[in-house]
């Protein structure tokens, strides 16, 4: 089992059952150190030094958040761009990233054909948070998975036991 790090950025979790119920999977499992962003940086200040030595001590990165307003929400927007250095892109430089596995979990109360060109949006989830994947390319790191779970807060337990066991198996493989 690898040695993972999530982190978690929800900006209204008091207001989703569904992502608090699902968060429980991570604290059950010793193989994972959860971080929620919203609760460790309330003030939006990150120690962007200690957290590129934390980040070091791990194989895989779990990024899990909630669509907001189409995008990635603004304070995992501001770790990524305060922690991830300009610098590891250079061949020169010792890249701390480089290699790591990432997954990406992204949760949304919006129904699935909402989304991409013939829904109501026009765009698909991946379209939106395109800049995630480019930064994640360009920092060397290797996405194993993309998962978004929709309708999230409609769920009921049979459903959110389901996801769970579906992302404990994407985790798993590999």
């Amino acid at each position: 089992m690898e040695n993972t790090l999530v982190l978690f950025a929800h900006p209204y979790l008091e207001h989703s059952k569904s992502n608090r119920e699902l968060i429980n999977f991570y604290v059950r499992h010793q193989h994972y150190t959860f971080r929620d962003l919203y609760e460790e940086f309330p003030e939006f200040h990150i120690p962007a030094f200690r957290e590129r030595k934390r980040i070091a001590n791990y194989d895989r990165i779990i990024f899990h958040f909630p669509l907001i307003w189409f995008g990635i929400p603004p304070l995992l927007k501001l770790w990524i761009d305060e922690v991830f250095d300009l610098k590891w892109q250079e061949q020169s430089t010792e890249n701390p990233l480089a290699g790591k596995e990432v997954v990406v979990l992204v949760t949304t109360n919006y129904q699935q054909e909402q989304f991409g060109e013939q829904g109501h949006f026009q765009y698909s989830i991946e379209e939106l948070i395109s800049g995630l994947f480019v930064v994640l390319k360009q920092n060397k790191l290797h996405l194993k998975d993309f998962l978004c779970i929709y309708d999230i807060d409609q769920m009921d337990k049979k459903e959110i036991i389901k996801q769970k066991q579906h992302f404990m198996s994407i985790l798993n493989a590999e």
